[in-house]
């Protein structure tokens, strides 16, 4: 990271918000856009028309996720703007002009972990998103409309939805909304041809034929229309109504040199070797009796606010460093009553969004464009829910036995219920089934397992670890490791572990990112795109772009 450049800060809360207004009314949340046009994250744009930056998606992000947790009345969600005949003309293409190009990559698979995040959130959390839009939506702005269970437009002529990043910019929509189209909304394959690539997109009668929306109302009763069927929605919401939410204070975090500190989370990164240490800390002390006394310092949600923000910092923050070494270290039977709250009071609205939040953390992790290393050593803790981040890595190694003068005893894995469903991967498999597509009974044979410390002979020969050295190769064969992919090309490593990571059944979500990692890069760096006399270069000179008409 240059010294001379501030770096990013995801942490933030309604007091700070520069682009969103967030209020509550009958069982109903509304995130109001009105976008700072000189709140962008960095000089040299202005926000006009509500377009975002990143800095405007960190805010969103962040509403989001504090209305499951501090508001359990609230069982709708409206997103709308606050100016007059328009709700949000997407990203900014100055500031994409800007951007180098790993920022815009990251800020596309950011937002779009937030639109997913919205999903999320209809469908697992009762909280509906309805998107109610008064004007032109826009690239990321119809985008953002996309991840809303219901879409509604203003039906007076000028009110239109558009995705115009090819006709306009020579790149593609940048957070999904292409598959969304036709995965999501099931839009026909030739309308969403003729949609995609009409700059001025479709409005009224026709966008909703076409499923593009769906409900067109007079922009007199867009308000008020807007509240009643959101306020039905809430109505018939399982959400506890009366129930009282929890406080979301901001992650403390100390930045020392070179080293991340949190209160459960310690991350090292070695410059030299381009690699980051993550040391995940088990819980020190027994669950409590009261999860929603203990609030947000209940250790399992504390622990995952903590790795997710790590995880954030060091993507946009530090994009050199390209391997992740993952450890963990504490006491594994504390880690495994921690599961055993989460596993039975799974219908206990407070632990829902816990291990949902787990589930969207470990995802983040999944389709982090990171080499992922496990560790497993003694004293280490890799147990149900953070053994889920060892399954989730690239490699691992476990110690057979124990470092000599070392008077830790050798390094054990243990399942638990966690395993085995809660956490499901973008392909909708959990990391396990995934692990062993070729043989789906060895995954319910390790049910019988759950809840047994394994040494390393027991996890390797249960397919939980890829090695298994002793201390006399320890030390050699991880350094090796670490040192190896730091010499290959970063961009092969992220389109290898993109494809391997996600075998088995397509979804909707490894689609986008599939197509996020790799075509949305390869066109991000394309010369018709972002050349001298490309597309995005050109855009608002009124000069026409030359292009390299070659099909590749």
């Amino acid at each position: 990271m240059d010294p001379a450049v501030a770096p990013i800060d995801f942490r933030t809360d309604p007091s700070r918000y520069k682009h969103w207004k967030l209020s509550t009314e009958n069982g109903v949340a509304y995130l109001t856009m009105d976008v700072n046009e000189d709140g962008g994250l960095k000089p040299g744009y202005k926000l006009k028309l509500n377009s975002y930056d990143l800095g405007v998606d960190i805010e969103l992000a962040d509403a989001v996720h504090r209305l499951r947790f501090e508001h359990p009345e609230i069982g709708a969600v409206v997103i709308r703007s606050q100016r007059d005949r328009i709700f949000c003309s997407g990203a900014n293409i100055n500031m994409l002009g800007l951007s180098t190009h790993d920022h815009k990559v990251n800020f596309c698979k950011f937002t779009n972990e937030t639109r997913l995040a919205i999903e999320d959130a209809s469908s697992q959390s009762g909280q509906t998103y309805i998107c109610s839009i008064n004007g032109i939506a826009a690239g990321g702005g119809y985008e953002l409309a996309l991840a809303c269970e219901q879409i509604l437009l203003a039906d007076d002529g000028s009110s239109a939805v558009s995705l115009p990043e090819l006709p306009l910019l020579a790149v593609l929509p940048g957070t999904g909304g292409l598959t969304r189209l036709v995965d999501k909304r099931m839009v026909r394959r030739d309308h969403a041809d003729f949609f995609c690539t009409t700059a001025e997109g479709l409005r009224g009668k026709r966008a909703r034929e076409w499923r593009l929306v769906d409900q067109l109302i007079p922009p007199s009763k867009l308000v008020e229309q807007t509240q009643k069927i959101a306020e039905e929605v809430a109505a018939k919401s399982s959400r506890p109504k009366d129930a009282k939410g929890i406080a979301l204070p901001t992650v403390e975090r100390q930045i020392d040199g070179d080293t991340l500190r949190y209160a459960n989370l310690t991350v090292e990164i070695d410059r030299e070797g381009r690699s980051a240490k993550f040391r995940l800390n088990g819980p020190s002390s027994a669950p409590p009796d009261d999860v929603h006394a203990a609030g947000a310092a209940f250790w399992p949600l504390a622990l995952a606010r903590e790795f997710d923000d790590a995880m954030m910092h060091l993507r946009l923050n530090e994009t050199e460093i390209g391997t992740w070494v993952l450890t963990s270290q504490g006491d594994a039977a504390l880690v495994e009553a921690y599961d055993a709250v989460l596993a039975q009071n799974a219908d206990d609205w407070l632990i829902r969004e816990i291990v949902l939040y787990w589930k969207r953390t470990l995802k983040r992790l999944d389709v982090s464009s990171r080499s992922l290393i496990a560790l497993v050593e003694p004293g280490s803790c890799f147990t149900g829910t953070l053994l889920e981040i060892a399954l989730a890595a690239d490699r691992s190694y476990m110690l057979d036995g124990v470092f000599e003068g070392s008077n830790l005893p050798a390094a054990t894995v243990r399942l638990t219920d966690m395993n085995f469903g809660p956490y499901p991967m973008g392909n909708g498999l959990t990391r396990l089934s995934t692990r062993f597509l070729n043989d789906p009974g060895h995954v319910e044979t390790l049910r019988d397992q759950a809840r047994e410390p394994l040494d390393a002979g027991a996890a390797d020969e249960a397919g939980l670890v890829t090695f298994t050295p002793d201390d006399i190769d320890w030390e050699d064969e991880v350094r090796l490791a670490i040192e190896e992919r730091a010499g290959f090309s970063p961009d092969g490593l992220i389109g290898m572990e993109a494809n391997l990571r996600f075998p088995g059944p397509e979804t909707m979500e490894t689609k986008i990112f599939a197509r996020l990692s790799a075509w949305q890069n390869w066109i991000f760096q394309r010369p018709n795109a972002t050349g001298p006399e490309g597309a995005l270069k050109l855009y608002g000179t009124g000069k026409q772009s030359k292009y390299d008409r070659k099909r590749a």
